[in-house]
């Protein structure tokens, strides 16, 4: 199965709240973390609501 890592790079200051809690539902918090989740249809719709904050890199 593969993987996405996915790297915050911009603050979430200024958003919508249902755009923090989709960053905050990933597992970040502070700018430059990483977390690495399966990739699935639930995740991937989780990064496109915030895609412009996000780095994606897929882990195979």
């Amino acid at each position: 199965m593969e993987k996405l890592k996915i790297t915050l790079t911009r603050s979430t200051i200024g958003l919508l709240e249902n755009q923090k809690a989709n960053v905050a539902a990933l597992g970040l918090k502070k700018i430059g973390q990483s977390k690495v989740h399966n990739d699935s249809p639930h995740i991937r719709g989780m990064i496109k609501k915030v895609s412009f904050l996000l780095k994606i890199e897929e882990i195979v």
